[in-house]
């Protein structure tokens, strides 16, 4: 049984989301490609951790379906609970099929629409959302913005420092841009650090060299919380002995087994250095009498069965392999899983080894915290999160990793002083367990949460007065929408216009409210105030070309993204410079997505016309012609009919769940098809062929008097004729 949480629960709902990598609480993959590593880990313990906190109701991991015949089934469950209160939710984003993560990017739009129908089933919104990695930093971010939620984003591994230390590698900036997709990549992280509320790092350096190279970078709101470590699986050898299948699988590799081992464990990719590794002990005569090398590099059953980069690694360690002639003192064993990892640890501290991170950069460093927890002392780069955890654990070196040379001084330093060892070995096992424990991890955590959460209070309760709702927005939990157009439609009768939002106010629990509009965003929020109009939960501006969310005016990303296809704009703008008739209005009418032009009726040509033009010069747009004074022309993806049916799959509410008012052309588009329509009195002659369509309402009143007819009619969302002898309060 999974912990029960409810609307009135005042215990914390947590939504963590981690897209790429293959997700499961059990038996996890870790090393079978280069995504599926530390991160994996990490979030998977926390989510435990955290479920386990008596603070907290409820942790949902969000992550992507897989249905690849290559793969375990496990990946294909839509739900997995793990724990008391903790479960990984799988949700369908592009291709069914295993894809790395830099193939990724095209889909986490559908990845957020995904959520946002989830969300709605669970009939609660959750308290924060926590993101991991760029990716899930992109999903994240929209869906902090749509439902006005705190995020908190945990990098993991950041664009800017992994991209500077592959050139200082030697790679070429057009092939790693080709590999890592890292202009997109780092656009979206600048974007996420600065909406994140709280940027969770691992190290005092991640915060300063790392993240300091980012324009977007806000030391205040970054929390060093190193992560923790199960360190019921990870302990020294004490009086057990070694699994003899496990030490008879390591030891066939090697002439002299007995000899101290140096250890290494990573993913096969290039910025964790096991070429300079190899190099480094190739490279030194008494290193390879002194000790035999243990690299783990993932597992495998055919080195060619490997994705591209991850082959061209491992037959880079072969060939260097026998470049050294380093046969019979070099172990890189096949299929050694996470199970076997902690024993590995023991069988090297058992032969008074060393544990070797030789990546060129390092964020934190999970399996250092291992090593340590092992009794292991370890070797890892002078960079990033190791410095902090030999400052925590004081049990081995750092040295240059990007010279081979300066990494074997620092082994051989390390297997020559057998009393220093065992002093390291000791302090390992000591410090891990007061600094790096899931217990003081999520203690901090919480503590950063609560001051977070006051702070959100704080803020809703001041903007109280200027929208309809101060909390999280309602969106995905409300059951109707009314969404009507704002001059001569919503403005024009104040006194029945008081009364609507009177009653808008009364049901805002279950009942969402958006304008429709040609204004822009910024003429919209100035007619709403001056009318006291509070800001609506989704403002639909610029003839239907922008959507944005109240009371932050946070832009719906995914809206941009949907009609930026065949969209030309400088190209139209030029097209119809010589067409007659037509006269561009002033900037602040011009939009991204949007051109607005004065008409001379008597002058214009038919819009058959303009659209044959267009045509012919391979230009795609939308015309809407209006009050015979006005042009826009638009992608051919928006209107505001279509961000209607956008809004309707975003948050999964049917379209007879909206009532759409409106007064003129550029609102037929909305009034029509499956929506509850509702037409003014005093509307304009250009919708009078929508008379007698069903589901089309013509309103005797005008204005808002109209709109509460409409709702009345349809008995939309339950709404009665408001008593004549009722009084409006003033301060609606």
């Amino acid at each position: 049984m999974t912990k029960q949480i409810n609307n009135t629960d005042n215990s914390l709902y947590i939504l963590m989301i981690s897209v790429h990598g293959l997700m499961r609480s059990h038996d996890m993959e870790l090393g079978r490609d280069a995504d599926t590593g530390g991160q994996t880990t990490y979030v998977i313990e926390l989510a435990k951790a955290l479920a386990k906190h008596h603070e907290v109701g409820k942790v949902d991991l969000l992550t992507r379906l897989i249905d690849d015949p290559l793969l375990s089934s496990d990946y294909a469950q839509p739900e997995e609970v793990f724990e008391d209160g903790a479960r990984i939710i799988r949700l369908p984003c592009g291709p069914r099929k295993y894809i790395r993560k830099e193939m990724l990017w095209p889909h986490l739009d559908q990845m957020v629409d995904k959520i946002l129908h989830f969300l709605r089933q669970q009939g609660r919104l959750p308290d924060l959302i926590h993101s991991h990695y760029a990716d899930a930093g992109y999903v994240g971010k929209q869906l902090s913005m749509l439902l006005d939620i705190p995020l908190i984003h945990t990098g993991h591994s950041l664009g800017r420092p992994k991209k500077s230390r592959l050139l200082a590698s030697g790679r070429k900036e057009s092939a790693i841009e080709r590999q890592f997709n890292f202009e997109r990549r780092i656009a979206v992280e600048e974007e996420v650090i600065q909406h994140a509320a709280i940027v969770v790092t691992s190290t005092r350096q991640e915060i300063d060299d790392q993240y300091g190279m980012y324009q977007s970078h806000a030391p205040k709101r970054c929390s060093v919380i190193p992560p923790g470590t199960d360190t019921s699986r990870f302990s020294p050898l004490g009086r057990k002995k070694i699994d003899p299948l496990l030490k008879a699988r390591i030891d066939r590799f090697l002439y002299q087994p007995d000899k101290p081992i140096i250890l290494s464990i990573s993913r096969p990719v290039l910025r964790k250095n096991l070429k300079g590794l190899i190099a480094a002990y190739g490279e030194d005569k008494q290193l390879q009498e002194a000790a035999n090398l243990v690299i783990v590099a993932g597992v495998r059953d055919d080195i060619r069965d490997l994705e591209e980069s991850q082959q061209a690694v491992m037959n880079d360690l072969l060939l260097d392999i026998d470049r050294y002639d380093l046969w019979g003192k070099v172990a890189i064993p096949k299929h050694i899983t996470q199970h076997d990892i902690p024993e590995l640890y023991r069988l090297t501290a058992s032969r008074q080894g060393l544990f070797v991170n030789p990546a060129l950069t390092e964020p934190f460093g999970l399996t250092l915290i291992e090593a340590a927890a092992s009794g292991l002392p370890f070797i890892a780069p002078d960079d990033g999160g190791p410095r902090d955890i030999l400052s925590n654990c004081c049990n081995g070196l750092l040295t240059n990793t990007l010279e081979s040379s300066a990494i074997a001084a620092s082994m051989s330093q390390a297997l020559s002083d057998k009393k220093q060892w065992k002093t390291w070995a000791k302090n390992g096992i000591v410090n891990v367990k007061q600094h790096y424990s899931w217990d003081a991890h999520v203690t901090k955590y919480m503590k950063e949460v609560s001051q977070l959460l006051r702070r959100e209070r704080k803020r809703k309760r001041r903007q109280h007065f200027m929208a309809l709702n101060s909390g999280k927005s309602p969106m995905p939990l409300v059951k109707t929408m009314l969404i009507s157009d704002i001059d001569n439609t919503l403005i024009g009768d104040k006194k029945r216009l008081a009364e609507l939002i009177h009653w808008l106010r009364q049901n805002v629990s279950t009942l969402g409210f958006g304008v429709a509009t040609g204004r822009t965003l910024e003429s919209a929020i100035a007619i709403l105030k001056k009318n006291r109009v509070p800001l609506p939960n989704i403002l639909i501006t610029s003839v239907g070309s922008e959507i944005n969310y109240g009371p932050e005016l946070f832009p719906d990303i995914g809206w941009a993204n949907h009609i930026r296809h065949l969209w030309r704009r400088d190209d139209l703008v030029n097209a119809m410079v010589n067409i007659p008739g037509l006269e561009l209005q002033s900037n602040e009418n011009q939009r991204e997505f949007k051109l607005s032009y004065n008409v001379t009726s008597s002058q214009m040509p038919p819009l058959e016309e303009i659209y044959h033009h267009l045509h012919e010069l391979k230009l795609h747009a939308k015309l809407i012609y209006s009050h015979n004074e006005f042009l826009d022309i638009l992608p051919v993806r928006a209107s505001k009919g279509h961000a209607i049916r956008y809004l309707s799959y975003k948050w999964g509410l049917p379209l007879k769940s909206f009532l759409v008012a409106g007064d003129s052309g550029n609102d037929s588009e909305m009034l029509v098809g499956d929506t509850l329509a509702v037409v003014v009195g005093n509307h304009s002659s250009e919708l009078e062929t929508l008379r007698g369509l069903e589901q089309v309402y013509f309103a005797q009143h005008d204005y808002a008097a109209g709109i509460l007819e409409g709702l009345d009619h349809y008995g939309f969302g339950g709404f009665n004729v408001p008593s004549q002898k009722g009084k409006v309060p003033d301060h609606v």
